[in-house]
């Protein structure tokens, strides 16, 4: 099993990389240097991308080398996948060879001796690529090959630029990766990387628009103990998180932006669910309160301009003063959206990612914890989350008694906990039968949005306040919308009150 840490740098910040103090102190021998040129194969239809691999032959000099990847998982930038690799005579692949070399019960296997990938089989986009290779013995006695990866993949004359670094492991723990990586993110910047090359090969052959990415889903075993359980969580928002950067930062997706922020809030939602066994340094929480402020703007302005104003719109289209308040609302709403892409394209953001997955994948909480607070969390998680989802849902019960009629603070309130209570359960579904879990989820979901519709509306009057403060001249426009929607919120207070009382009645999965 491969296992690699891989980090984005520019072209600039490569040639400080390469005289950083930390790879003179920790190198072995010199710098060798590699001129390596790719061909990746692949049926018409793709076969070998759709069954989770890459095949590549890999020229170096005069040898040549093919290399089969496959499954694993990437997680904020580490990356585990399955190889197997062997010479081969010349340019094209041999499967025969790489037959021999994957476990006949593979799925892979399978793949390499199909007669249709074999007879199908051709070159799909290839790599040209200058390689710096340092290898190095960290202080905790860890093996590890540093490289630094400058040039371009190519498919039908479209070339995307490569500038990367890739930190494999040898041997040691792959934690110590994360430790040398937040070392020299310290005077280098640098991105996490979770596209492979063959990622963005095969985004070069198979051209998709940037698209914005919901929670995979969580899949828990009554076997898992609670560390066990809260890891998966965890590192399940975390890619909820960063899978979405990519929209954010090239196309200023609305989306995206938005679902960062729910794989935000649902790893916050888990610190507290399981705040009870493990806590979370106060450096991350604080950090984390950093990014949900900067995104949290961009998707105030975003919901006003997107959603809020249209619905005013269709319900008066005939107030055309009201398009000058988009104009100047959307302009808002692009200002914000630049300031939350700068955030997570800087240097305090990989900070973050990175110190949060060595916590979560390297057990951080573990260092502050007594022998006998260690051995709590080898208890069952079934059982943990029983309590919890009890916990929660006590607490969101005992709000809602003062939903009706309620001011914006209390139904604030009742919207935070209704929110943490379908978090929880939606974590902890796995644990339950669909039957049982996924009516209370949907009763649950629906309270959530309209309570959400009516934040919406709140914050909506907030901004156009701030609107009117510096726009003089839309005193009345601005008035027209922020009557409408306090009269479009006492309207669906009654709505929320039939919902609340919907929900009462369910009963709580067990």
């Amino acid at each position: 099993m491969e296992v690699e840490l891989k980090l984005l740098v520019t072209s600039q910040a490569a040639q400080a990389l390469q005289k950083h103090p930390l790879l003179k102190a920790y190198a072995t021998s010199k710098p060798r240097t590699l001129k390596m040129s790719d061909t990746y194969f692949d049926t018409p239809d793709l076969h070998i991308r759709r069954s989770d691999a890459g095949l590549r032959v890999r020229r170096v000099g005069k040898i040549w080398v093919q290399t089969l990847k496959g499954g694993g998982s990437v997680d904020s930038g580490l990356h585990s996948r399955h190889e197997w690799e062997s010479k081969v005579a010349g340019p094209l692949p041999d499967l025969i060879l790489l037959c021999d070399l994957v476990d006949r019960k593979s799925v892979w296997s399978k793949l390499l001796r199909s007669q249709e990938v074999a007879e199908q089989l051709k070159p799909i986009f290839t790599t040209d690529i200058k390689r710096r290779v340092w290898l190095l013995r960290l202080p905790q006695g860890d093996e590890v090959e540093f490289v630094l990866d400058q040039g371009t993949i190519e498919h039908d004359g479209n070339k995307v630029p490569i500038s990367e670094v890739e930190l494999e492991l040898k041997s040691g723990d792959p934690m110590h990766l994360f430790d040398f990586a937040l070392a020299l993110q310290q005077d280098i910047p640098m991105q996490i990387g979770n596209l492979s090359k063959a990622d963005h090969g095969y985004a070069l052959v198979a051209t998709q628009p940037l698209a914005a990415t919901k929670a995979a889903p969580l899949k828990l075993s009554t076997h898992m103990s609670i560390e066990q359980v809260f890891q998966a969580i965890s590192i399940n928002c975390l890619m909820q998180i960063q899978v979405n950067e990519a929209g954010i930062r090239q196309v200023h997706d609305v989306e995206s932006l938005h679902q960062m922020r729910v794989g935000l809030r649902r790893l916050r939602s888990a610190f507290g669910l399981f705040k009870s066994v493990l806590q979370a340094p106060e450096e991350l929480q604080q950090e984390l309160d950093w990014l949900s402020t900067q995104l949290g703007a961009a998707r105030d302005w975003g919901v006003l301009v997107g959603a809020t104003l249209p619905a005013v719109f269709v319900a008066m289209p005939d107030e055309c003063q009201l398009a000058e308040i988009q104009g100047v609302a959307q302009e808002k709403a692009h200002e914000m959206h630049e300031a939350a892409s700068s955030a997570i394209s800087s240097p305090r953001y990989t900070h973050l990612i990175l110190s949060l997955a060595r916590w979560v994948q390297g057990c951080g909480w573990r260092d502050a914890m007594s022998t006998q607070d260690q051995n709590h969390l080898t208890e069952r998680g079934n059982k943990f989350a029983r309590s919890r989802l009890a916990h929660e849902h006590s607490l969101l019960l005992k709000r809602g008694k003062k939903l009706d009629g309620a001011s914006p603070k209390t139904r604030h309130r009742v919207r935070i906990a209704a929110k943490k209570m379908r978090y929880a359960t939606e974590f902890f579904q796995s644990f339950h039968t669909a039957k049982k879990v996924l009516p209370f989820i949907g009763v649950l979901s629906t309270l959530q949005e309209e309570l959400g519709w009516l934040n919406d509306a709140v914050v909506a009057d907030r901004l156009l306040q701030q609107l009117l403060d510096r726009q003089y001249n839309m005193v009345a426009s601005v008035s027209f919308v922020r009557g409408y929607l306090a009269s479009s919120v006492k309207n669906d207070d009654r709505k929320v009150c039939m919902l609340w009382k919907k929900f009462v009645q369910m009963e709580l999965p067990s």
